[in-house]
Parts: C-alpha cells; sequence; structure tokens
C-alpha cells in the first residue's frame, strides 16, 4: 500500500501540561484511505491532525519527539474555528487568494469562484462580502471551499460541520463525498451518522490521547461499543441508548403568570440595516426556548440583541422594567458566544471562571469552593493552569460556558453550547442547564440538534431571513431529570 502520511513514536507536550499529550503514538495512512479519529474532547484528535499536515510545529511551536514524521506533499486543512484560517477581508478575495497562489488565470477566476461557492451552498448578491458579516455556519461554508479550491491529494478535516444546520450538514458531506472519492481524507468529526457510509477506518482513542482500537469502522463500533460509551464517544444510537435510561416525564416548572422577559415591535440592527424583527414575544421564569432556523437566518443576532450587543429598537423590557433602565443587563442576563475565544479575558482556565466572582468581590474561599465545582463539573480539572487558547474547542466550549454561568443569572442565552462536545459532556451540560431551568432560570439557546430541541425545549422559535416567524410550545417534551450523569 502506498503510505501518505505517517508518525512513530510521536510524543508531544503543551506549555502548562502536567504529563505527555502523546505517549509514543503511532500510526500510518494510505492513499486513498478514508479515516475516521473518534475519541472524547481534548483527547489529541485535532493535534494529530496538524502534526500529520505539518502545521505542528512548522507553523505552530509546540515541543514534540517523534522517529519518523511523513507529512503528504499536496494537503488542504479544515480547521474546526473557520475564522483561524482565512486570510483576506472579503469572500472573493479570500478563494481568490488561493487561486493566485495556483496561478490561475484571472479571467477564469470570477467563475471559477462562484462556482465553488455553489459547491458549498453558498450565495451572495454580491460575492464580495466582509466575512466578518457572515454567520458561523457561513464562514464554515466559505473555508470548506477556500480548501476545495487548492484540490489537495489530501484533506484534513477537523469538524468540517460543526456549525452547520442538518441540512446544510447533508449537503456539505455529499460535495466532500463527491470532490474527495480519490482523495485521502483524515477526518474529525462528532456527526458520526453522516461519514460511517464512507469512512473505510476508524482510529479510536480513550481520554489520555492513546489508540485504543484501529480498524475496519464495523469492527470497532460492534466490538468497542461500551468502551465508547464509557469515554463518551459518538456511536450509533448513543441518544436512543441515553434517553432510553434516563428520559422520564416531570411537571413543568415554568410559571406562566409571570413575565421575565418581553418584546413588542423590536428590532436589532447592524449599522442601518434591520437584521432581526420580532414583532411580540413574553417569556416566563422556568423555560427552556430552542432558537432554530437555517444557517445566516438571524439567531445569533437575537440573541446579540437581547445582550444589546448591537443597536435595537422597540419595546423591551425585562421583569417589566424597559431596558434603557435596566441597571446592569449582566445581573440579570449572561451570554455564551457562539465562538469562545470572543469572551476569555484572563490568562489561565482558573481565573477565567473566576473573574466574574472576583468582580462581584466575592471572599477568595467562596471563590476557590465555585471554581472547583465547576473545574470538576466541565471536566476541566485537569486544564486549570492552561492558557483558554491552549484547550481543545470542545474544552473551550466548555470553559467558555461554565465562566458564563458562574453568577447563576435568571436568564441565560447560549449560542451553540454543545458544539464540538463529545457524549459525555454533552449530556453533561445539559442535566447541568436543565437543573438551572427547573430551579427557575430562562433558557434561551439557539442550537440546530434536533434531540435537544424535541427532548429538552419546553418552546421553539423559527427565525427565518431576519424575522421570528413561528413561536410554538414543545408538546413533544419530556423533561429529563438532572443531575444524573455523573463525571
Amino acid at each position: 500500500m502506498n503510505t501518505i502520511a505517517e508518525v512513530e513514536q510521536l510524543r508531544l507536550k503543551f506549555s502548562g501540561g502536567e504529563s505527555l499529550l502523546f505517549k509514543d503514538l503511532s500510526s500510518s495512512f494510505y492513499k486513498g484511505e478514508k479515516v475516521l479519529l473518534l475519541g472524547p474532547s481534548g483527547c489529541g484528535k485535532s493535534t494529530l491532525l496538524q502534526v500529520l499536515s505539518g502545521i505542528i510545529p512548522n507553523s505552530i511551536e509546540v515541543p514534540m519527539k517523534a522517529e519518523k514524521l511523513m507529512t503528504p506533499a499536496s494537503w488542504g486543512y479544515v480547521f474546526q474555528d473557520p475564522d483561524t484560517q482565512f486570510c483576506m477581508p472579503f469572500v472573493d478575495e479570500e478563494i481568490a487568494f488561493v487561486l493566485e497562489n495556483l496561478e490561475v488565470p484571472r479571467a477564469e477566476m470570477k467563475g471559477r469562484i462562484l462556482d465553488l461557492l455553489t459547491q458549498v451552498g453558498l450565495q451572495f448578491e454580491d460575492i464580495h462580502t466582509n466575512i466578518g458579516t457572515l454567520s458561523g455556519g457561513m464562514k464554515q461554508r466559505l473555508a470548506i471551499a477556500s480548501v476545495l479550491a487548492l484540490d489537495p491529494e489530501v484533506l484534513f478535516l477537523d469538524e468540517p460541520t460543526a456549525m452547520l444546520d442538518p441540512q446544510g450538514t447533508v449537503d456539505i458531506w455529499e460535495t466532500i463525498k463527491q470532490i474527495g472519492e480519490d482523495k485521502t481524507l483524515l477526518i474529525v468529526e462528532h456527526k458520526i451518522d453522516r461519514v460511517l457510509d464512507f469512512v473505510d477506518r476508524i482510529i479510536l482513542f480513550n481520554a489520555d490521547g492513546e489508540i485504543i482500537a484501529d480498524g475496519k469502522k464495523e469492527q470497532v463500533i460492534e466490538e468497542y461499543r461500551e468502551q465508547m460509551k464509557e469515554h463518551g464517544i459518538w456511536y450509533p444510537g448513543v441518544w436512543e441508548d441515553y434517553l432510553k435510561q434516563n428520559h422520564i416525564q416531570s411537571e413543568d416548572t415554568a410559571k406562566q403568570t409571570e413575565q421575565i422577559l418581553s418584546l413588542n415591535d423590536f428590532k436589532g440592527y447592524r449599522g442601518k440595516l434591520e437584521k432581526i424583527v420580532v414583532d411580540q414575544l413574553e417569556v416566563t421564569p422556568g423555560e427552556w426556548i430552542v432558537v432554530k432556523g437555517e444557517n445566516g437566518a438571524g439567531k445569533s443576532t437575537l440573541l446579540h440583541s437581547l445582550m444589546q450587543f448591537i443597536k435595537t429598537s422597540g419595546e423591551y423590557a425585562i421583569k417589566q422594567v424597559p431596558i434603557k433602565k435596566v441597571k446592569k443587563l449582566n445581573d440579570e442576563m449572561t451570554f455564551v458566544f457562539q465562538n469562545p475565544e470572543f469572551q476569555f479575558v484572563t490568562n489561565s482556565v482558573y481565573e477565567e471562571i473566576a473573574f466574574s466572582l472576583r468582580l462581584n468581590k466575592w471572599k477568595e474561599a467562596e471563590i476557590e469552593v465555585k471554581v472547583e465545582e465547576l473545574l470538576e463539573r466541565f471536566q476541566l480539572s485537569k486544564h486549570r493552569n492552561h492558557h483558554p487558547y491552549q484547550l481543545s474547542m470542545g474544552q473551550k466550549r466548555r470553559l467558555s460556558v461554565a465562566a458564563s454561568i458562574v453568577m447563576e443569572q435568571e436568564i441565560m442565552l447560549l449560542d451553540e453550547p454543545t458544539f464540538g462536545q463529545d457524549s459525555k459532556n454533552t449530556f453533561s451540560l445539559l442535566e447541568l442547564i436543565e437543573d438551572y431551568r427547573s430551579k427557575g432560570s430562562t433558557i434561551i439557546m439557539v442550537t440546530h440538534d434536533e434531540y435537544i430541541m424535541n427532548h429538552f425545549a419546553t418552546r421553539l422559535w423559527t427565525i427565518e431571513a431576519g424575522k421570528l416567524i413561528s413561536d410554538e410550545l414543545n408538546t413533544r417534551k419530556q423533561t429529563i431529570t438532572a443531575p444524573m450523569l455523573h463525571v
């Protein structure tokens, strides 16, 4: 077989880490293979892709040692966070940058750009659109388009559909399957139901970055199902197993007579343009509202409007107090960004969680108890001294949630809080949020996860083209009692 990438006896350690991430890890990859790397959040899957591509240590300096390292001659990499790979400020310029390096004639460029955008499901009235104005899902599509422009021999795909809506996920994987038929693909992906029909081989990792299985997909899934469950690794039927074990009926805690948030003729603006419109809404304590809609519909913009990150107009009140008279909005409401790096303000995981407590003048002994509780709950104890940017995407997401909810505000706004998470941390996070909801907190969450919509949400808002078009109670909901998953 023709080896296309290989590593032998890999050892690697991030600054501030207590131990090696990899301890003499070895693996080989062959031309034309489609390989899925599976493991719990933070086990090193993304790091291994970066080593095999040469990004580590050539572009990202990380102390590492390997007896042998063979990287592909021609490769493209799609990162978990699309913002990390953009070189240019505008959509057309981003793809043109790649084409220029490939010496594509200028006369052919616009047609090639439009073709690549069409392949990933992106359409613009003007392709000279500022990338900063795109939604997370649209950025992810653009990142994939710019990599496809390279026509590489090897594709490293690090959760390329993490922020996409369900249809977008299907469309992107169909595109990747078509263009990747004769290529080598190394894939990290939690939405495994979308790729299992496509991959040949699965490499299974435990939480310590050790390979516990490597073989044909059918064999690994069949023989290592219990280990996958134990380590919190997504496998076919994991949601069904969880719901069967934990799904019960309980009383809805929403207090319909109270009003914690209300909107009337409410609009949010980007510059002078209306980007979100809500005719009328009333929210009561104890509701779990899921905001759904296609990528770019305006879901995140709605949350930004509620947090007053952007200019708004119309009536907006919290506990019947007009928003302009609310002295400290952060005392009433907290927000978890879609991109966790947007909200990090300190140099360590511990201090990130402690930050709001220090601002509110908690005593040091109280801070320590609270921070330790959340470090344990969010599986971050081993990383307490790490800089937030050193964490995996799943760990960054858990840290951003922990730091945001530490003050236990009555209204929690969460923008895709479960993306990039393994199953154990997903269920633990959802149970924690449900625990807050059962005590009267109001949850407003943007998510594409239909299981969360069907089994946790009490109410569903649908956003389409910048407008709230539907507000309905979730009559199918069965409440999860929290906490049940002790990790």
